[in-house]
């Protein structure tokens, strides 16, 4: 927490009430402008704490109207209402005055972001621009003059884009360029010079004038008008993000433009701003585009341009605001992000931005009110200022320096101190439970207690305090100027540079210790049990023993810089307080080491409840060495996006072992608690905290002030323990950690007490030791937290067994989080419900539990009803379903509450629960109302009867058929012996034996047959009896027998009473599971009437299979499919023997056979194992696809051969797939003869029809291959046949050799030829017309037409009928016919003195015919 000290300016006396401050935006310079009717007006500059500068009061008789501060120089610009414009520098108060250029009031003053130029404007127009050096001299006149004609009202300057000089050093640096990454590391380059980030400096700026409109001017001096809107213009801002100007008139009208690269505006928005307009308003933006306003109302209106949003922050009269304040002004700081109002009442309202990075919430709530700041007067101006984020209050009558000061705190020896205002503390020593309050008259920036002194001082004055009784007394005061200081003993510690002084506390200086130069001026002061440690600015330490009399070094200095790098940075930030790092360093004075924890990562391994967090204090146990403790908050990281913050603390404080052997040791972490401000000491065994102001402690009473502690875990319930006991379980717990165990024990062994076993038992919950915590229960004798453990044993998680453990310790917060880190949301419903923690046990049951959730709100139910609040009760059971019957209960006490109930919820069986509670309480016309909306009807029927009312009864039973209540009608009228009607609703109630029993008694015979055919079959068997037994209406009686399956009994007494028709629907009925005598004997009675059909199903039904199949042929019954599978007998029965069996197969198939039903008999002959005659009948199908199917898997020569055989019957020449079936069959029946005489086919064929004998000679080759393989039935037989193969194959094969000589021999072709005809049996292997042919063709292409003449009068000798034109070709033909001039006809050859044609229209068609 902090607090804000005020200073009053330190005014001249002859200065007026101030009008303007103005802060120097880098150095705590305040400028501040008064004005006074009787001296005129008055320029005053003062330092942080309100100190004038005297050197430098400017006044002038004229009133000043403008104040602005160079942005890095010590130099103020003034503007007056006579147009003057002076320079003031600080501190030598120097004044230089601007070239006369204006003559009205000056209304601008604006600086560059560099300070090289100056805009001056005023009341007239005039606009003129200077140009300032790097030292802050002006540069003679004005390089730019601009008359505008009307009042310039404001001026901004457009910033520039980042410099290419920055950007290309960056992108050297990322590659490696090392003298490039120091530059921007200032540790790491020693004392060289700092990076130098070129000047980029934006030199265009826009103007805007009373009259509405925006002027841009560039960076050569040339204006151009860029918008204009309506009224005067009060604020420019520029959103650099989005490259945005923002306008905002007096009447709070607001404009965006995108400004183009050439100067031009397009307005992308226009909105009315809500509140009062005018001069009165106070408007600041931020640049995340935030825009701020105060118009004189009691809210501060926020407007968010970036999201679109808009909203307000109001006053809290609960934190000392008053009713009715009006905030007048605004400031706000983008460091600190604090939006500070000034009031009416004099008070100073500050909000915090307290929103988590990366985290999205509601933007109002992202801002948190702080208590007020209380000053006189009516503050009309605020402004943060300068790189300290100081506050200038303007109260009208003086201004106020607001200095924000973090409250001091320190805890030494049992004594704490909190500083409650600038110049108070509070004081509690907890040895003597007692409490001071120091007030002192400076204001405090630091304080140091002792049990025997309290020391504070403000950075010059120290002054030392003892406790005197219920006073504090002062013992001595000394100006130093120290702004960190320790105390040991009776010794001050203070720092100037390169020296630590040691003091008495009256300011005596009794030792020096000295630093040299290089080590660096001392900054830091840390003083622990008879140790001082002292930082430098260099990041040097160095450790003092002061167990001596005198101060002694402990070591030489160390450079940390040369243990760990960029250690500089980190030392920097420290000092300055800005961002924490998120690792801790830790450096072994004796080992000479540094080590460190990083909290992001972990070490040795990651901790997840330490992720994401940075240290914030740190501080080690006064009397345990090995005990370190630090305070963590959650922060963002890159690295932990990804993790889920549900359920997260923000502040956890972390407890650490920390030796040399083992490093640092997590030894545990807690949560702080709510209403605590910050950490403020370790003294084990407790925590101690600074609470937040004006909150109490809620879990103790014995600090009611600023202090509060806490037990240590392994302490609670052994806060005043005696030393020897807090240092075993100190020591317990160290060993527990490292997991040295035996040890551990050692450390216990003689302790005694109870508690302390149970605080050994909670670590074990901390570190998951259960067989350690079996011994603690033990000697703590819990039995029933024992057994509790030994239960959980069955769960497979580690952590749910753990978990038990603590719930048997008390330590539901450690159960909590044990059973949400294994994901048992089950035990963890169980746990809330049990701990009565019902809102996040239903919770837990809606987003992880849904399998419990109805028996969670069930039991949420309970709970509610029983601490009375039945109202969310019923909302409970509802939810869990049970409210039918749980709601009614809980009402029923409450009558009147229960039927608006019942009437809202319109559910059946509420309904019907009330309708009872009503007839129950003899409400009858009530109850048959809400029993009609519950639908109800055998409770209506009922209520009905038992009024008498009978017939409406009839009519509800009629109408809904409701089964129950015609069931309770039919009684009623049975009772009153009204038969027909109790028999009508017992049938519509489907109670047919009542039905059936009153018929049979009062002689209703044919209502009894209907009921009976609609009943069972006991109650068809009883009417089927009775109807026997009265011997009248037998078919009545057969009919009931055959429904109710009695088949036996209904053909006894159909024959007995000859009714044929029945006898035909019974036999309908019958199937193979009916008596076999009972089947013949339909069946005798079947063929008797001629009905055989009928006959042969009752016969296959009764097994005999053989006089059915003889009744088929006797009488010409065709076997169907269906018939055939009937009389098929199953391998699997023991009916037939597999011979008989098959036997009655083969005659089913004979009879198949006989009716031509091939297929089926083929599939009979197969199922009976006979596959020859099942391929002769399936031959006699003459279903091609089927018999190539059945040869393929019957795998029998016979069958194979049959199917060749088949084939061979059939086209095969056409079809190649016949054909290739053909070989492939003879080929796997072993039949080579059949298939060499196959082959010989095939080569006459390629003959007769093709004349390829290449193709012939290929087939008879594969002939004589097959033949040689075949054994024949005669060896003599078979060399003939072979013999003649052979001959055949040689003259074919000289006919085709002499065909493929004739390319390049014709004359041996012919040669050949000839020699072949000689042969005397050359046809059929060769015929004779294709070797004369052959001939023919060659002696026409030879021009011997004479002799080709001759060669075809020789074929015409030897074959008179032959058509020539199949061997000759037409060509050759009509060539013949040119040279010999005899005409020669397509069929026979004529002679020479005939000219007739040989061939007629016949000769003509075959000749077509074999050309086809």
């Amino acid at each position: 927490m902090a607090v804000y000290f005020d200073h009053r300016i330190d005014s001249p006396e002859s200065s007026g009430g101030p009008s303007q401050v103005a802060w120097h935006p880098t150095q705590p310079v305040l400028a501040v402008a008064s004005n006074s009717p009787t001296t005129g007006g008055n320029i005053d500059l003062y330092l942080q704490q309100g100190e004038h500068v005297g050197s430098c009061h400017v006044d002038r008789p004229f009133q000043p109207t403008v104040l602005c501060w160079h942005p890095t120089k010590p130099l103020l610009a003034l503007g007056w209402e006579t147009g003057e414009v002076l320079l003031l520098t600080h501190p030598s108060g120097e004044q230089t005055p601007l070239p006369v250029t204006h003559t009205a009031c000056i209304t601008l003053l604006e600086w560059s972001s560099s300070g090289s130029r100056l805009i001056t404007g005023d009341q007239m127009g005039v606009l003129a621009l200077w140009k300032v050096d790097a030292r802050g001299r002006l540069q003679g006149s004005h390089i730019v003059k601009h008359d505008y004609t009307k009042p310039l009202t404001y001026c901004i300057f457009r910033p520039a884009p980042p410099g290419e000089d920055v950007a290309m050093l960056a992108r050297a640096a990322v590659g490696g360029d090392e003298s490039a990454l120091d530059m921007f590391n200032w540790r790491k380059a020693g004392n060289g010079p700092p990076l130098k980030m070129g000047p980029q400096e934006g030199l265009v700026f826009y103007v805007g004038t009373a009259d509405g409109k925006v002027h841009c001017v560039d960076e050569h001096g040339r204006s151009s008008p860029v918008l204009s809107v309506d009224g005067s213009i009060q604020k420019l801002f520029y959103l650099k993000r989005r490259e945005v100007l923002a306008v905002v008139t007096e009447t709070l009208l607001l404009s965006q433009y995108t400004l183009g690269p050439e100067g031009g505006a397009q307005e992308l928005m226009k909105v009315k701003l809500s509140g009062k307009g005018g001069q009165s308003a106070d408007i600041v933006s931020t640049e995340t585009g935030l825009l701020i306003t105060a118009t004189g109302e009691q809210v501060i209106r926020l407007w968010d341009l970036e999201r679109d949003d808009n909203y307000v922050l109001s006053l809290d009269e609960s934190l000392g605001f008053e009713k009715g304040e009006v905030l007048n002004c605004v400031s706000y700081c983008t460091a600190k992000e604090i939006l500070a109002a000034g009031t009416n009442r004099g008070r100073i309202a500050l909000w915090r931005m307290v929103s988590q990075p990366n985290t999205r919430t509601d933007t109002k709530a992202q801002w948190k009110l702080q208590t007020p700041t209380e000053i006189e007067g009516n503050v009309t101006q605020l402004q943060w200022g300068s790189n300290l984020n100081l506050l200038a209050a303007n109260s009208v009558t003086t201004v106020l320096i607001l200095c924000e000061h973090v409250m001091s705190a320190h805890f030494g020896q049992q004594v704490a101190a909190v500083q409650l205002t600038p110049s108070q503390l509070s004081l509690t020593m907890f040895n003597t439970n007692s409490h001071l309050t120091l007030r002192s008259d400076m204001h405090i920036k630091g304080v140091c207690v002792t049990k025997d002194t309290v020391t504070v001082w403000n950075g010059k004055q120290v002054t030392v305090y003892e406790p005197s009784g219920a006073t504090l007394r002062n013992t001595g005061s000394f100006l130093c100027e120290s702004q960190v200081l320790a105390v040991h003993d009776e010794n001050i510690y203070t720092v100037e540079p390169n020296r630590v002084q040691v003091r008495t506390p009256q300011g005596t200086v009794k030792q020096l210790l000295a630093f040299s130069e290089a080590e660096g001026n001392p900054v830091l002061l840390s003083v622990c049990q008879g140790y001082l440690v002292v930082g430098t600015d260099t990041a040097h330490i160095k450790v003092f023993d002061l167990t001596r009399r005198e101060a002694k070094a402990h070591c030489s200095a160390k450079n940390l810089v040369d243990l760990t790098p960029n250690l500089g940075d980190l030392i920097d930030k420290l000092c300055s307080c800005n961002s924490p790092d998120h690792r801790m360093y830790f450096y072994d004075v004796e080992m000479d080491t540094l080590s460190h924890f990083d909290f992001f990562t972990g070490r040795p391994r990651p901790l997840t409840e330490l992720s994401e967090r940075c240290p914030v204090s740190h501080f080690w146990d006064e009397n345990e060495p090995r005990l370190f403790v630090c305070e963590t908050v959650l922060v963002s990281s890159p690295q932990m996006d990804h993790l889920d913050r549900v359920g997260v603390v923000d502040v956890l404080v972390v407890t650490f072992f920390c030796t040399q052997e083992h490093g640092l040791l997590l030894q545990d972490s807690y949560p702080k608690p709510a209403g605590l401000q910050a950490l403020l000491a370790l003294d084990v065994p407790y925590y101690y905290f600074t609470c937040k102001p004006g909150e109490r402690d809620p879990e103790t009473e014995e600090s009611p002030h600023m202090v509060s502690r806490r037990a240590l875990r392994d302490f609670q319930g052994l806060e005043n323990c005696e030393k020897a006991t807090r240092d075993a379980m100190l020591n317990f717990s160290f060993y527990l950690t490292i997991g040295n165990m035996d040890e551990a024990f050692k450390s216990i062994k003689l302790i005694k007490s109870e508690a302390v076993w149970e605080n050994m038992a909670r670590m074990c919950v901390k570190n998951r030791r259960l067989d350690v915590a079996r011994v603690c229960l033990g000697n703590m004798g819990n039995a029933r937290a024992a057994r509790a453990l030994r239960e959980a044993e069955a769960e497979p998680e580690l952590e749910a067994r753990v978990a038990v453990l603590a719930l048997q310790l008390g330590m539901l917060e450690d159960a909590e989080k044990l059973y949400k880190s294994c994901g048992r949301f089950d035990l963890l419903n169980k746990f809330y419900q049990a701990s009565g923690q019902w809102q996040q046990a239903v919770e837990t049951a809606e987003t992880h539990d849904r399998i419990h959730l109805r028996t969670t709100y069930y039991s949420y139910a309970k709970y509610l009803e029983a601490i009375g609040d039945k109202s969310m009760a019923l909302v409970f059971f509802e939810k869990s379903d049970t409210h039918r019957f749980e709601v009614p209960r809980m009402l029923l006490d409450d009558a009147l509450s229960l039927e608006i109930y019942v009437n809202k919820m319109k559910d059946k069986n509420i309904y019907k629960w009330w309708a009872q509670y009503l007839e129950s309480q003899s409400d009858m016309e009530s109850a048959l109302r809400y029993y009609e909306y519950a639908q109800d009807f055998l409770s209506l029927v009922r209520v009905h009867c038992y009024l008498g009312n009978i017939q409406k009864a009839s009519e509800i039973a009629n109408e809904t058929g409701n089964r129950a209540a015609s069931y309770h009608l039919a009684r009623q009228y049975e009772s009153q012996e009204e038969i027909k009607q109790s028999v009508h609703f017992y049938t519509r109630a489907q109670a047919y034996n009542n039905a059936i029993r009153l018929c049979k008694e009062n002689g209703l015979d044919d209502q009894l047959m209907n009921l009976a055919l609609l009943s069972n079959p006991e109650d068809m068997m009883e009417a089927a009896c009775y109807y026997e037994e009265k011997g009248s209406h037998m078919d009545r009686a057969v009919m009931l027998y055959h429904k109710a399956g009695h088949f036996s009994k209904a053909l006894e007494v159909a024959f007995a009473t000859e009714q044929f028709a029945a006898l035909q629907l019974i036999a309908e009925d019958l199937d193979e599971t009916s008596d076999p005598a009972l089947l013949a004997r339909c069946s005798d009675f079947f063929i008797k009437h001629g009905q055989y059909e009928k006959a042969v199903e009752l016969l296959v039904a009764a097994k005999k299979y053989h006089e059915a199949l003889q009744l088929c042929l006797d009488q010409s019954l065709t076997i169907t499919e269906d018939l055939a599978e009937s009389m098929t007998v199953t391998k699997e029965s023991k009916d037939l023997s597999e011979e008989a069996r098959k036997e009655l197969l083969e005659r089913i198939a004979d009879c198949c056979m006989r009716q031509g039903n091939y297929h089926l008999a083929t599939k009979k002959y197969t199922q009976a194992g006979n596959k020859l005659k099942a391929m002769r009948a399936l031959l006699k199908s003459g279903d091609t696809e089927k018999i190539v199917f059945f040869a393929g898997v019957s795998r029998q020569k016979e069958i194979y051969i049959m199917a060749a055989n088949y084939l061979q019957s059939l086209d095969w020449r056409k079809d190649p797939e016949i054909m290739k079936n053909i070989i492939s069959f003879y080929s796997k029946g072993r039949a080579l003869d059949l298939l060499a005489g196959f082959y010989e086919a095939c080569a006459q064929v390629e003959i007769d029809d093709y004349q390829n004998y290449e193709k012939a000679l290929g087939a008879l080759t594969e002939a004589y291959k097959c033949l040689s393989k075949a054994k024949g039935h005669s060896p003599d037989e078979h060399e003939a046949r072979m013999a003649e193969l052979q001959h055949k194959i040689t003259l074919v094969k000289r006919f085709v050799q002499a065909r493929r000589l004739y390319e390049e021999d014709p004359g041996e072709a012919v040669r050949l030829c000839e020699a072949l005809l000689e042969e005397p049996d050359l046809d059929p292997a060769v015929r004779i017309g294709d070797a004369y042919g052959f001939l023919v063709e060659h002696h026409c292409q030879r021009g011997s037409f004479q002799v080709a003449y001759r060669k075809l009068e020789d074929l015409q000798k030897l074959l008179p009928s032959l058509n020539i034109s199949y061997y000759v070709s037409q060509g050759s033909l009509d060539a013949l016919q040119r040279a010999v001039g005899v005409p020669l006809g397509r069929g026979q050859l004529s002679g020479r003195g005939d000219r007739r044609d040989s061939g007629g229209e016949e000769d003509e068609v075959e000749e077509d015919e074999a050309l086809v």
